[in-house]
């Protein structure tokens, strides 16, 4: 069901990926970013040169008054969404829980677990039937770590995507007969810029060991998984988690 969809953290990595993808299935696409300007235009450009509009956006998803006027914007430039992707993500770098701060917790969670239950409430109040909406689809990212645990490293990060799939579970449930789908992609190792974030620039290649595949993912491997979640191709699919780990 191609339409409008907003992907958050669409400048880089999985999001921009998806962004590329979802352009090419039809879609009209919001690139949401944080802080890279350019390389969001540069997605946004991807998505005209496949025939679809595209409009950049500014936001913290973890700000509730960026996170409305986002939506606003968008159903005033491509009109009501009819996809949402939950791809905005943040890490920091490796740390023990005794060592934890208050303000690393609450940026962890903000981004990671608030951002996705704001724009999957103001994706709801657009798309749900009983509100008079379409109905349309959801996609949450997760991650490995959800159920790995990221013990000594990033276990905030972890728990922040354990989190991600309850909700995903606990939505799909509240909104199945309200004509919106929600699921969630749970990537392992990908090769993004994320593992620079939190460290280890390089830990695709370092850990490829450990994965039964020997390898890393591509973004556009879990950009596929993603964008067909959204489609009708995936319409008696909602609950769902699934794994693009290789095997980890």
């Amino acid at each position: 069901m191609a339409g409008v969809a907003i992907i958050t953290g669409g400048s880089r990595g999985i999001g921009a990926a998806t962004c590329r993808l979802a352009a090419q299935a039809g879609y009209d696409v919001c690139v949401n970013y944080a802080g890279d300007e350019a390389a969001a235009r540069r997605v946004a450009d991807d998505v005209e040169k496949s025939g679809r509009r595209a409009m950049t956006y500014l936001a913290d998803v973890g700000d509730e008054g960026a996170v409305m006027a986002m939506f606003k914007a968008v159903e005033k430039d491509l009109g009501r969404p009819s996809a949402l992707v939950n791809n905005a993500g943040i890490v920091d770098l490796p740390q023990p829980v005794a060592e934890m701060t208050v303000d690393r917790l609450q940026r962890i969670f903000s981004v990671n677990l608030l951002g996705s239950f704001l724009c999957a409430r103001e994706a709801v109040v657009r798309m749900s039937t009983r509100l008079g909406g379409p109905g349309g689809a959801i996609v949450n990212l997760s991650s490995a770590a959800a159920v790995l645990g990221a013990a000594g490293h990033y276990v905030d990060y972890a728990a922040s995507k354990g989190a991600i799939d309850a909700m995903t579970i606990g939505l799909a449930r509240e909104v199945a007969n309200e004509g919106i789908r929600v699921n969630a992609v749970r990537p392992g190792i990908i090769d993004t810029e994320i593992h620079a974030d939190g460290g280890y620039p390089d830990r695709a290649e370092q850990i490829k060991d450990t994965i039964p595949m020997k390898r890393a993912g591509t973004p556009q491997e879990v950009a596929e998984t993603i964008v067909w979640l959204l489609s009708d191709k995936a319409s008696y699919c909602t609950g769902a988690v699934l794994n693009v780990t290789g095997g980890r």
